[in-house]
């Protein structure tokens, strides 16, 4: 099951959200006071990002975080899927298709033109289940200028 997040779901996030963190999915960890202002952000708007709980039997196993652009390149609004992250027992489950699924209906049903996320290189496992839904690779080199030290 997914699901839009609540309040009463803090602490899962925060413990899922270090979790994904703390994996190889990602280049590096994240200070605590930046999973908790991500927390209180969702909590406080969802006009340009969104989170959704990943239940199984009734136990949150994972979470997905959006974000909205526009993107002129893609003739429309742009749904960055930023965080997709599933408990390891859980993963090969269908879980993450699920996740897709569900996503790609809500992007197509409110007019996104484009769903765009990013992926290591060594996650072989992520990338793979990526191609097989359709995913392709932008040919880009993204940089960026951070204006927080992390």
């Amino acid at each position: 099951m997914i699901r839009k997040i609540e309040n009463k779901d803090r602490s899962v996030f925060l413990k899922l959200s270090n979790m994904f963190y703390d994996s190889a999915a990602v280049l590096h960890a994240l200070p605590q006071k930046y999973h908790e202002d991500a927390f209180d952000e969702l909590m406080r708007s969802d006009a340009y990002a969104q989170a959704f709980i990943l239940e199984k039997d009734g136990k949150a196993v994972g979470y997905a975080l959006n974000a909205e652009t526009y993107s002129r390149e893609a003739g429309g609004k742009v749904l960055w899927l930023e965080e997709l992250f599933v408990l390891e027992e859980y993963r090969s489950c269908g879980i993450g298709r699920e996740y897709f699924s569900y996503i790609e209906k809500y992007a197509f049903d409110n007019g996104f033109a484009r769903i765009r996320l990013e992926v290591e290189d060594s996650n072989v496992r992520a990338r793979s289940l990526y191609e097989i839904l359709g995913y392709r690779p932008l040919e880009y080199r993204q940089m960026y200028k951070n204006l927080k030290n992390i």
